[in-house]
């Protein structure tokens, strides 16, 4: 059965370059700092973001946690949005493990935080409060159509933090998406803030791996915490390999995953049965409620599901559709007819 799978861009496949790659990958021991492929990647990307140095971990989740461990001492305080990634998804680490406390804002529907919000929710020095030491942003938004935040809020974001003495870190997991859609390039979103995180393995294919990039302390600092929560690879140049070939061949095309990703919200804003608005899908992500009376989000998926089509129900009305490297515009004429088809059976 033709399968066409939508939950996530985290579904990607290494391609046929990674693979042979990753084969010929030449390799050392990375804790020693003796791969070369590892160091690599690090020199790569500090290139694209603009920054000094990079660090290659395992995902998403611990390029977070190494970069709130690295500002952040127990007892302190950070803040970010109450629908981030970080605050919605990682388990609570920066409590768990590093002992930090997480004040939440309000997110806006652009994904942004109101800075006024923010600078309100900065302590005062007061022996009663934790220290505010840390702001953490999303670029791309996630829970907020994977909206991406401009270069103009990021400046201001970063004058702010350095108003109120934070550091600013970005979970920039799909960083090169808003660097597409936006026109402007990484580092320009990446400059105001002090510490950036992305993912490989999201829209850029690779099968693992995230890259954190700051400043030459930062990032040492962020190499121990690495280590300290169980992070040090070995021989890790195997999986570095398939990360540069994503970050040589896999950001420009990104655009065709926003494309298709347009197209299939254009197309189930006009199906009877769904709501959703098309021109809030900025990059790959689409997010769209049932409305049809005799359906719940979790029903149609499983619906959809026994018909090929793959989408993620999220609440009891909305679901999401991530496109991705191996989504095709084929696919979304297919996805198309075929939710058409089972709203129309029920």
């Amino acid at each position: 059965m033709r399968i066409v799978d939508l939950r996530s861009d985290t579904l990607t496949r290494p391609t046929a370059a990674m693979r042979a790659a990753m084969a010929a990958a030449e390799v050392g021991d990375d804790v020693y700092g003796e791969d070369p492929t590892v160091r690599r990647l690090e020199h790569m990307a500090a290139a694209l973001s603009g920054k000094a140095a990079a660090l290659f971990v395992a995902s998403g989740t611990m390029a977070n946690l190494v970069s709130q461990l690295a500002y952040c001492g127990r007892g302190d305080e950070l803040i970010l949005g109450d629908q981030s990634h970080v605050f919605y998804y990682e388990q609570g680490g920066c409590a768990a493990v590093g002992g930090i406390h997480p004040r939440t804002v309000p997110t806006q529907p652009d994904g942004t935080l109101d800075l006024a919000a923010v600078e309100a929710a900065v302590r005062g020095d007061d022996i009663h409060f934790p220290v505010s030491r840390l702001l953490i942003l999303e670029n791309t938004h996630n829970r907020c159509n994977g909206t991406p935040l401009n270069v103009a809020y990021m400046q201001r974001a970063g004058t702010l933090a350095r108003r109120c003495g934070l550091k600013l870190h970005v979970d920039g997991a799909r960083l090169f998406n808003a660097a597409v859609a936006l026109g402007v390039p990484a580092a320009a979103l990446a400059a105001p803030a002090d510490s950036v995180a992305f993912c490989l393995s999201k829209g850029l294919a690779a099968p693992v791996g995230s890259l954190v990039c700051g400043s030459v302390a930062f990032i040492a600092r962020a190499r121990r915490m690495r280590k300290q929560i169980g992070g040090g690879m070995r021989q890790a140049g195997v999986l570095a390999a398939a990360g540069i070939v994503a970050l040589e061949e896999m950001v420009a095309r990104l655009a065709e995953d926003h494309q298709n990703a347009r197209d299939l919200a254009c197309a189930l804003a006009l199906t009877d049965g769904l709501r959703l608005d098309p021109d809030r899908v900025y990059t790959n992500i689409v997010f769209f409620d049932v409305v049809h009376p005799a359906l719940t989000a979790a029903a149609l998926a499983a619906k959809l599901d026994a018909r090929g089509v793959r989408v993620l129900a999220l609440g009891p009305r909305s679901l999401r559709a991530v496109t991705h490297y191996h989504i095709t515009a084929d696919d979304i004429a297919w996805t198309i007819d075929t939710i058409r088809s089972v709203l129309g059976a029920c």
